[in-house]
């Protein structure tokens, strides 16, 4: 049986769907939740129907934007089933995976947020800085695509220090995956 529950979160109402543990809820309730098992909140569940195009996904626990959906006929079994194909968002390779319809799947939570480059370190360690002044360490020049770490590199050598960059982050992982240099 499918139980539905409609979580109260200040203003808004998140439906959650399915049978889930109290800790699951808690999540819901606070993002910022470290749960006793060590794991932080990474991802929501999700039905298979509602996903669109573009949308995100999580594919053999790698967080996906959904290129194209495809659903098959109603078999012998009596489910239809769902054929997704999509790009894993930090490495761009293609993954394709069939769920059946009725069945759930789990969804990524993406953040993108606006940084300031402030220094290229050797190894390509970025120091970057927020518009409050908040300063972040522990991202390096993206692996993907592979000319985007040589740009950025070419842009800062040549004197271009008004650098800004998108950094993504989803399931633990950062990694910018934009850049763009700034009006002086």
């Amino acid at each position: 049986m499918l139980q539905i529950v409609w979580y109260a979160i200040g203003m808004n109402y998140i439906c959650l769907c399915g049978m889930l543990h109290a800790i699951d809820i808690v999540r819901f309730a606070n993002p910022n939740f470290q749960s006793p098992y060590g794991t932080a909140y990474t991802f929501l569940p999700n039905t298979t129907h509602t996903h669109t195009k573009h949308s995100y996904i999580m594919i053999k626990g790698k967080p996906c934007k959904v290129l194209s959906i495809s659903v098959s006929k109603t078999g012998k079994h009596g489910h239809a089933k769902c054929n997704f194909i999509a790009t894993d968002i930090f490495t761009g390779k293609k993954l394709e995976d069939m769920v059946p319809g009725s069945h759930g799947t789990t969804v990524p939570v993406v953040n993108r947020s606006e940084w300031e480059i402030i220094d290229i370190g050797e190894d390509g360690e970025l120091t970057l800085m927020d518009e409050g002044g908040n300063q972040k360490t522990d991202v390096n020049l993206p692996p993907h695509p592979p000319t985007m770490a040589q740009e950025i590199r070419d842009a800062w050598a040549d004197g271009e220090n008004q650098i800004s960059c998108t950094v993504q982050a989803a399931v633990g992982i950062e990694q910018v995956v934009a850049w763009k240099k700034e009006a002086e």
